[in-house]
């Protein structure tokens, strides 16, 4: 065995990781009829990969063989222990795993997975903590940074929500139709939460995981493949598509990280984009839009502007009212003031930015120091925006966005700030 064919092997179960992860585990839930189980042949699985393919190879698909091997370890626990079904929660009703997709309304196991674990018993936080961490196979530190809160918070959030799933018996099951709308907020705003941790990677050296933004799409298409009527679910997968068309210019050729206003929009996705403004039309035609809607058409603002300087200003700051009102968050009211300060001056969105400082919830978002630097620079009061880019790159975990802030801290004068 060479060290050559030992990193080959640790990069494929790393590259299988990142693409089967959600996959081979929702497959194994259908066998092991439980959360914790599945989750423990699952990473078996991945450790026995290693020695199995050294020995024999990388398989052509390494998604069936993690998968056969994660269900042979739960059979083998079924084995060990008769009386486990009785002791533990069940996940799916039918008693026969291998005969119950004839009638299934799911056409992809790893969306039954997300809907399972959005069960209404559980609390919202839980429900979303529990889904990236099982169905996304984010880590604890990953989720802790999609939820602004610690690690240890994060990792204490995600044990009492297994453990109240054992003690309680829950009863997970795949939902009935009925069922679908009290669980469809929670299971939009996890698979939107899988696509901005890909989009924006919270650690590492690249910008974006692209395992991450595939699997929120695809996850996205099959909800509006489940649910073609439904509004939200067309304004999520519309803003998805609008963001991830600019992803070829998000990077230069030097690795540095570009602006809104610096991305060469000729080569933005213009077949996504079209879609993403089909979508966009249809989720906010019949009603109130939803926050997700609303989240699309300003996405669709900024796409449609000739060029930033000409994005529409007034209408954002608008559509961004609307926003505040649907869902009142703090990270819309800072991406809000920033329209605020394009609109009306720097010092204007400053007041703004100032007045969310004391918000716990921003306490570890390293966008608003960024963003607090950037129109202090703009006012020609370049000490105090060194001092918040300081802030702002001791709470940065992504190699290229800290790189960036760190040139616009080295850089004297002020600079533009826009949406990436």
């Amino acid at each position: 065995m060479s060290d050559n064919d030992a990193a080959g092997v640790r990069s494929a179960i790393a590259d299988a990781h990142r693409r089967e992860w959600a996959r081979v585990l929702a497959a194994t839930v259908r066998v092991a009829r439980d959360l914790d189980l599945a989750e423990e042949c699952v990473q078996d699985a991945y450790v026995s990969a290693m020695d199995a393919w050294l020995r024999q190879g990388v398989p052509a698909n390494p998604g069936a063989w993690l998968t056969t091997a994660a269900q042979r370890r739960a059979l083998n626990a079924h084995r060990r222990a008769a009386t486990l079904r009785s002791k533990l929660p069940l996940l799916l009703v039918p008693d026969n795993p291998e005969t119950s997709d004839e009638h299934d309304a799911f056409p992809d196991d790893r969306l039954r997975l997300v809907f399972t674990c959005c069960h209404p018993a559980l609390a919202r936080e839980a429900q979303l903590a529990l889904t990236l961490r099982l169905v996304c196979g984010l880590s604890t530190a990953e989720i802790a940074h999609a939820f602004l809160v610690s690690e240890p918070t994060m990792a204490a959030r995600v044990t009492r929500a297994k453990k109240k799933i054992a003690a309680a018996r829950i009863p997970y099951r795949v939902p009935a139709e009925e069922e679908l709308p009290e669980r469809l907020d929670a299971v939009l705003t996890v698979v939107h939460l899988v696509f901005t941790t890909g989009h924006a990677a919270p650690t590492g050296d690249a910008l974006l995981r692209h395992d991450l933004v595939e699997r929120a799409l695809d996850l996205a298409a099959t909800l509006c493949t489940l649910m073609p009527d439904e509004r939200e679910a067309l304004g999520l997968r519309a803003l998805m598509l609008l963001h991830d068309a600019r992803r070829a210019t998000r990077v230069g050729a030097d690795g540095r990280l570009l602006l809104l206003e610096e991305q060469d929009r000729s080569r933005w996705d213009a077949a996504q984009i079209a879609e993403g403004l089909r979508l966009v039309r249809a989720a906010l035609h019949g009603g109130r839009p939803g926050r997700f809607a609303l989240q699309a058409t300003i996405s669709a603002i900024y796409t449609e502007a000739p060029s930033y300087a000409e994005t529409d200003w007034k209408q954002l700051r608008d559509v961004y009212d609307l926003l505040l009102s649907a869902w009142p968050s703090p990270v819309v009211a800072l991406n809000r003031a920033v329209v605020v300060a394009m609109l009306d001056g720097p010092a204007a969105g400053l007041g703004l930015i100032d007045g969310l400082a004391g918000d716990a919830r921003l306490a570890a978002y390293h966008y608003l120091p960024a963003a607090r630097a950037d129109l202090l620079r703009r006012l020609g009061r370049y000490a105090e925006a060194r001092a918040a880019y300081d802030a702002a790159i001791a709470l940065c975990d992504n190699a290229v966005e800290r790189e960036f802030l760190n040139a616009r801290r080295n850089t004297d004068g002020p600079s533009p700030h826009s949406p990436r």
